[in-house]
């Protein structure tokens, strides 16, 4: 048995149906600070399997303990924390607290219980550095000025210090780019939130004329003068983390780190192919000066993936932008 942490989310809930559909089983714990009941309900009915759920905040080590204790778990994957860079600038405290202490409570309950293979999803800010060709082998900016990156980087020594402590331990961190899209013909998807944190739901609420503008930054040192950044399609997401599961069952010990990119794109050209798709105008205002850190470009290369994993991306930027506007468009007629 799986047992996916924060697997109500977007992310997590895209894993656990991808887990099941590959035969499976998996348990979901969730504090529901960024989910609802109504997700368990769709993947219930769209596996027609009961899907074990226990709602608890993971930072409750003594709860986490209970169940690991109920349901035979062989493995973890990570996904529960807070993941916006620009929102921890102004939440520090709440951005420290739930990333690290959910790992610390993790690793705690899984050393107790005797559990040694996890999978943490991190992301490519964790680099601290802006580039389109991100590799394992660079070493992390530890002077990035940004609470999320310090976050994720601060998880990631706790994890390689626990790894060297016991010889069982078979951990894989991945480093994800921006995830979008939705599962196949619609079933499951995003479900955009009145005041989404990330540009693709944004700009699908204009499509939906459910927002009227855009505010673009353009303070970026590229071509267009707006941010770049990595994309990747939710399902190749699931295909790099059960093709990681899968390696992970190989080895005797491990504790590795692997970019999972997918397409760079400026924020300007993926509005343009988000009007392209929803065959509406992205309407667009300047957005005021932000005086926080952004790093201009990040991207990576995913090849130590494609060596040791044996994984590639398949999808295009088009097709999840297809994918996640026909979720969206499902969901404002209540289905």
């Amino acid at each position: 048995m799986i047992l996916v942490t924060g697997g109500l989310g977007f992310i997590g809930s895209h894993i656990a149906l991808s887990l099941m559909a590959h035969g499976q089983e998996v348990i979901i714990v969730d504090n529901l600070s960024n989910a609802t009941l109504q997700t368990l309900e769709r993947l219930e009915y769209i596996s027609g399997m009961y899907v074990p759920f226990v709602k608890i905040d993971i930072r409750n080590t003594p709860a986490l303990n209970k169940v690991f204790e109920q349901y035979s778990v062989e493995a973890v994957i990570h996904t529960a924390g807070f993941k916006s860079i620009e929102e921890s600038v102004l939440k520090p405290l709440e951005y420290y607290n739930d990333n690290v202490s959910c790992i610390m409570s993790l690793l705690r309950a899984m050393q107790r219980t005797g559990i040694r293979t996890l999978i943490h999803l991190s992301s490519l800010a964790v680099y601290g550095q802006s580039s389109l060709i991100l590799t394992e082998d660079l070493a992390f900016n530890y002077s990035y000025p940004n609470p999320y990156v310090k976050s994720q980087q601060m998880i990631e020594e706790i994890i390689r210090d626990t790894a060297l402590t016991d010889s069982e331990w078979k951990i894989a961190i991945l480093r994800l780019c921006n995830i979008a899209g939705a599962f196949e013909h619609g079933v499951l998807g995003e479900f955009v939130a009145p005041l989404p944190k990330n540009i693709i739901p944004l700009a699908l609420q204009v499509a939906a004329r459910k927002r009227e503008y855009i505010e673009l930054r353009q303070q970026a040192q590229t071509l267009d003068r707006t941010v770049e950044r990595s994309f990747l399609h939710v399902l190749d997401c699931c295909d790099a983390i059960f093709a990681t599961l899968q390696w992970l069952r190989t080895q005797p010990y491990t504790c590795d780190a692997f970019n999972i990119a997918g397409q760079n794109i400026s924020i300007r050209a993926l509005l343009s192919e988000i009007s392209k798709v929803t065959r509406v105008e992205m309407k667009t205002v300047d957005a005021p000066f932000y005086a926080y850190a952004e790093l201009d470009q990040v991207g990576a290369t995913s090849g130590k993936a494609h060596e040791i994993l044996k994984w590639q991306p398949k999808r295009s930027i088009t097709q999840i932008i297809e994918d996640a506007w026909r979720f969206y468009q499902q969901t404002l007629k209540g289905n």
